[in-house]
């Protein structure tokens, strides 16, 4: 898990509660690791409801994190929150490598591309011992 700075203590929480696809996955607990342009790591728990028979997050909601994560690293292209509208998810595809377990685990989501009307965000998923878990490709329609 990557050393908690006292920067990192203080940075916001992910998403305020009130965002349907942010509540479900209980976003406002998440805690900004590092956030800079084209860039995001967060610490993530792993909310009991999204858990499937072998207590593992059930695989149909991890789009859910990847296009919570993709919205957000799009968002950093982006100096003035005023400029940022909103992007939408064109394509996304996910490679499963092991099961996600919680309670907590790591997102990472990076800028591959940044096209005029796109980009591509890959989000990688991390087991706190450094496990590699899934990853996505994800082409974001970039609406300023």
């Amino acid at each position: 898990m990557a050393k908690e700075t006292e920067a990192s203590s203080k940075r916001p929480i992910f998403l305020k509660p009130g965002h349907n696809a942010g509540d479900l996955v209980e976003s406002y607990k998440w805690k900004i690791l590092r956030e800079e342009r084209g860039l995001v790591e967060v610490d993530v728990h792993l909310p009991d409801h999204l858990l499937n028979p072998r207590n593992q997050l059930f695989g149909g909601f991890t789009g859910t994190y990847v296009d919570i994560m993709s919205i957000y690293t799009t968002r950093t292209l982006f100096t003035d929150s005023e400029e940022f509208r909103w992007a939408a998810t064109v394509n996304m595809r996910i490679d499963y490598f092991a099961p996600v377990q919680g309670p907590r685990f790591l997102l990472k989501g990076e800028v591959i591309n940044d096209g005029r009307t796109t980009c591509l965000i890959a989000t990688h998923f991390t087991a706190v011992d450094g496990t590699k878990l899934a990853y996505a490709i994800t082409t974001m329609r970039k609406s300023a």
